[in-house]
């Protein structure tokens, strides 16, 4: 189902299709964060499915047909402006961040990736500047970037690093990493 948030002028907010691919691994019922959450299409794709969710944003109204819900934590909060991450000593059996690239928040995200938890990322690569934004390094991520922010925290289960066409033209790395448990 397709929708369109007031406020949010990127068009229809269907999950990602490697969030989709990945969401099932997440262990069930566990608690899913999901980081710069825009609208909440992968918030209401992990309520859906049962996971109670702490969806965090700068601005929360794409949630606003949400409040109330049950398992729903919406958290407005500036995650760039210079203060501790928000959710810091917190864990989720699911960490999922799409479209969105602030390097110092990496570390503070591994650590939230419950034992047996799952990270789910993807974001825009270096590359993307020549399909439009964003265009600036600053948001880009490096080639191998990802990987190495995660090398001998979280085991690897799938990575990608290419020019997708869905739903736009885009340079892009995406991974999907489990935090073994015991």
């Amino acid at each position: 189902m397709s929708e369109t948030k007031p406020n949010r002028p990127h068009g229809p907010s269907r999950p990602s299709a490697w969030v989709r691919r990945f969401a099932p691994l997440v262990p069930a019922g566990g608690a899913v964060l999901d980081l710069a959450c825009g609208c909440g299409r992968h918030s209401r794709l992990f309520l859906a499915a049962g996971h109670p969710v702490t969806a965090i944003d700068r601005d929360t109204s794409g949630l606003a047909d949400l409040a109330g819900q049950d398992g729903l934590e919406a958290i407005a909060a500036d995650l760039e402006d210079g203060r501790p991450f928000p959710l810091a000593g917190r864990r989720f059996a699911g960490v999922v961040v799409t479209n969105y690239l602030h390097r110092p928040l990496l570390p503070a995200l591994v650590d939230a990736v419950a034992p047996g938890g799952l990270l789910i990322y993807e974001t825009f690569a270096r590359g993307n500047e020549r399909f439009g934004r964003p265009s600036n390094p600053d948001f880009l991520l490096e080639p191998g970037e990802l990987l190495e922010a995660l090398r001998g925290r979280l085991r690897v289960l799938a990575y990608e690093d290419l020019v997708v066409e869905e739903p736009k033209p885009a340079a892009v790395q995406r991974i999907c990493a489990r935090r073994e448990t015991g």
